[in-house]
């Protein structure tokens, strides 16, 4: 069982638009499968689910759609934070707030406030997010500490880097999940998925269900994972 399952949650408007539907229908539907894969990584025994919800390349759509997307986020915060936290689900939220609302800030910070102490199932939330925006801040703030003197550059090395990301803490994806039949990482978790298994389904995120994710979970444990290594089964 994958310990961390990310999640490109992709094809909320074609599944819209296949049945005549608004795209704001399809989003409204996303968010129910969000909480149904909330439940069943829990379910599993996953202990870290990540979710790209919306990234730092989604405010070039229209400003209507945009609005609609801020306005799914607060009711999914609002309504569903009680529940996270009765059920000890912690909440992280990874991307750049510079800029967001004030509003929807103060939402992100309540949503991780309230569940810091929290110790069953993790759920990522990728917000305003973008891999390479990430590792671009990431270096941004190791150059500010060897401009302070505090850090050596020679002794930058790939954990120093992981501890400047947005995710410290939080291991690398086991499982990289994406819907729709797309085949591409769309700047999502650009060093955290460097040895993650994919799958690709041909399902749109508003139809995603337990066994879209099992199915996802029972290819993963019929891989072979090397990490540039030999193969256990060769050994």
């Amino acid at each position: 069982m994958p310990a961390h399952v990310a999640i490109i949650m992709d094809g909320n408007g074609r599944w819209a638009a296949q049945r005549g539907l608004p795209r704001f229908e399809g989003h409204r539907r996303g968010v129910e499968a969000i909480r149904r894969a909330v439940r069943i990584a829990g379910a599993l025994g996953i202990r870290y689910l990540t979710v790209y919800s919306f990234s730092a390349e989604n405010w070039r759509r229209p400003a209507e759609e945009v609005s609609d997307l801020m306005g799914l986020l607060k009711r999914f915060v609002r309504h569903d934070l009680a529940e996270l936290h009765a059920n000890n689900i912690r909440v992280r939220i990874i991307g750049e707030r510079d800029g967001l609302a004030s509003d929807i800030r103060l939402l992100l910070d309540e949503a991780e406030q309230l569940t810091r102490s929290n110790t069953g199932l993790t759920l990522v939330i990728a917000f305003n997010y973008g891999g390479r925006q990430e590792i671009v801040g990431a270096m941004r703030a190791l150059a500010r500490r060897v401009k302070e003197g505090s850090l050596d550059p020679a002794d930058i090395d790939m954990d120093s880097v992981g501890a400047a990301l947005d995710t410290h803490g939080i291991p690398d994806p086991d499982l990289v999940i994406r819907t729709s039949g797309e085949q591409r990482v769309s700047n999502f978790l650009t060093w955290q998925t460097a040895y993650s298994e994919f799958v690709f389904l041909p399902c749109y995120w508003p139809d995603f269900d337990e066994t879209a994710f099992k199915s996802a979970i029972d290819e993963y444990c019929r891989r072979d994972r090397r990490f540039g290594g030999l193969s256990a089964r060769a050994v």
